[in-house]
């Protein structure tokens, strides 16, 4: 069982209506592939004035199109011819006015001057916008043409000086592809060889004869002329026996019958095409993200959905799936012993300023036993070193953090729909941030206090006594104000601080991790959730305002994907007749 011509010519016909609608005509823009350009067509190719328009109201057996000298036609003319039967009324349908018919064909012709005009302006310029003409009457074949606007060799008054080469390209880049059926047209009285349509033909149709250009001026009825043209092939020495593959009606029965032809051949490709093309698109689709939907909660819901993927990636950052984490170790393991080893204790233990401290904590009295206070001021003023180190690896850590938000934000695949909630995002995990960080710094600087509130007794208690014989008598204690009594003072403050600092490098990371990393990890967006509970709707739908550039994008990726999946199913309910 075969599909029948008009099946096959009608899928072409309704899938070339959509792509024009979708603003797909072939050429332009590379982003999608051309359905259009996959089509097979018929392109009526010709000089200014060569009949082009003859050739057609012949086929149509119809005056509908505009007259006048220079370029009439300045836009492509799609001209879908749908036979009815015997005895129905004609009438014509434009794509861009689907709900009016036209019976009155001098209207036919103002509609598509006044279409032109309506993409073009008044003027004389070209555009490959087509207009789509659907003629329904019983004395017409099942056919697809496309009226392309006639070659010209020089520009005239109001013309781009670049008019000529735009004629040609737009013509090219119809009868150039390989599913195009090139219908050449050239004036009976003009020499084929200097034909400049038939310089761009690669096969020439059968040449036929139409009304002279003194039948058009007399308005000469379209079906009387074909009447004479019947006649004048059956009655003519040279033609006579050719008369059966002769003239306009025998065109538009060979053209639409290879027009079926090559449709059915083409079927697997466009099927090919088409398949290939949905892919791409739900594909892109996917990448794009769906539309945002309208009610509150559904707003609230995708956003909530958008925050977790964004902590989901920060918290791969921290734990190790993703890197960065590894800088915070970074911190502990090179930045803060680095740090502590630059502390200026030589300086602050030196033999000059142990002898001031201690000599100043003594007071008018010097001590009678141990330089106690001398002891304790030195151990505060060296402790107090340690707060710089303590504040910058917490600030480091900040640091690493913050970078780590932005990552995670540039990462997170679905934010990147959303300019206005990505900045809501980094905003509220930067304030949450900077809260863990003076908590973090507050807890670290109480570390630091805590070991100058206290002093560990038993490590002083351990150390040798300071004693030394003289002559024969008993040990007794050193000369207080010797240079070997305040280095040993230095000597065993130093120990003293080396104990403290051991025990920071390892509680200062502990107090950072607790405050900052194990937070962020934990809460960073807490209070963010809290607050976005409280918006209205109008605010919840500015957080999920989009980029336009991309809105645009995914609604001509709607659109094209719903057309190719209507040409799916229309190729599909003809697939039999392969």
């Amino acid at each position: 069982m075969t599909a029948t011509m008009e099946s096959l010519i009608g899928l072409v016909n309704r899938i070339q209506r959509a792509c024009t609608a979708l603003g797909d005509y072939g050429g332009g823009d590379n982003a999608f592939s051309s359905l259009w350009d996959a089509l097979p067509s018929v392109a009526v190719v010709g000089g200014q004035s060569s009949g082009k328009s003859s050739v057609l109201e012949s086929i149509v057996g119809r005056d509908f199109l505009p007259r006048g000298s220079g370029i009439v036609t300045r836009r492509p003319l799609v001209l879908q011819l749908q036979k009815l039967d015997d005895g129905q009324q004609e009438y014509a349908e434009f794509g861009h006015m689907p709900r009016r018919r036209f019976t009155d064909f001098g209207l036919v012709r103002k509609e598509i001057q006044d279409e032109t005009d309506r993409i073009t302006g008044k003027t004389k310029q070209i555009s490959p916008v087509p207009i789509h003409l659907s003629i329904y009457s019983p004395n017409v074949v099942n056919l697809t043409l496309i009226d392309l606007p006639g070659l010209t060799k020089v520009a005239v008054e109001g013309q781009a000086e670049t008019i000529v080469e735009d004629i040609e390209n737009m013509v090219r880049g119809y009868v150039e592809k390989p599913n195009c059926i090139i219908l050449a047209i050239s004036p009976a009285n003009q020499d084929i060889a200097t034909s400049d349509a038939i310089k761009l033909a690669r096969d020439v149709d059968p040449l036929v004869v139409n009304r002279s250009q003194a039948d058009i001026n007399r308005n000469i009825d379209m079906i009387i002329a074909r009447r004479k043209e019947r006649e004048y092939f059956a009655t003519s020495p040279d033609y006579g026996h050719l008369s059966s593959t002769m003239g306009s009606e025998y065109l538009a029965k060979l053209l639409s019958k290879h027009l079926e032809s090559v449709i059915r051949a083409k079927i697997p490709s466009i099927t090919s095409l088409i398949n290939k093309s949905i892919d791409e698109l739900e594909a892109e689709m996917d990448h794009l993200g769906r539309p945002i939907a309208i009610d509150a909660g559904a707003q609230l819901y995708t956003i909530l959905e958008l925050c977790r993927a964004f902590d989901r990636i920060f918290k791969e950052h921290l734990d190790g799936g993703r890197p960065g984490g590894d800088r915070i170790y970074g911190v502990f393991d090179n930045q803060l012993p680095a740090a502590l080893r630059k502390l200026p204790f030589d300086r602050h233990l030196s033999l000059q300023n142990v002898r001031k401290v201690v000599s100043e904590a003594d007071g008018y009295q010097p001590h009678l036993i141990a330089p106690e206070q001398g002891y304790r001021r030195l151990i505060d003023g060296a402790l107090n070193y340690f707060r710089g180190p303590a504040e910058a690896s917490v600030d480091a850590v900040h640091f690493v953090l913050k970078e780590l938000v932005r990552k995670s934000i540039g990462e997170t695949q679905e934010l990147k729909r959303f300019p206005t909630l990505q900045a809501t995002i980094a905003g509220a995990a930067g304030e949450a941030l900077e809260k863990f960080r003076e908590e973090s710094k507050k807890t670290v600087v109480r570390l630091v206090d805590m070991e100058s509130s206290y002093v560990t007794v038993d490590f002083f208690r351990r150390l040798p006594q300071e004693v030394e014989k003289v002559g024969n008598q008993p040990p007794s204690n050193v000369d207080r104000y010797a240079e070997g009594h305040f280095r040993r003072i230095g000597s065993n403050v130093s120990s003293y601080i080396g104990m403290v600092s051991e025990t920071l490098k390892s509680t200062i990371p502990k107090a950072v991790v607790h405050c900052q990393v194990r937070e962020a990890k934990q809460s960073l967006l807490n209070y963010f959730y809290t607050q976005i509970g409280r918006k209205e709707g109008k605010h919840l739908a500015e957080l999920l305002d989009e980029d336009p550039a991309l809105m645009e994008r995914r609604q001509q990726c709607a659109k094209r994907l719903e057309l190719y999946k209507a040409a799916r199913d229309e190729v599909d309910s003809v697939a039999w007749a392969r």
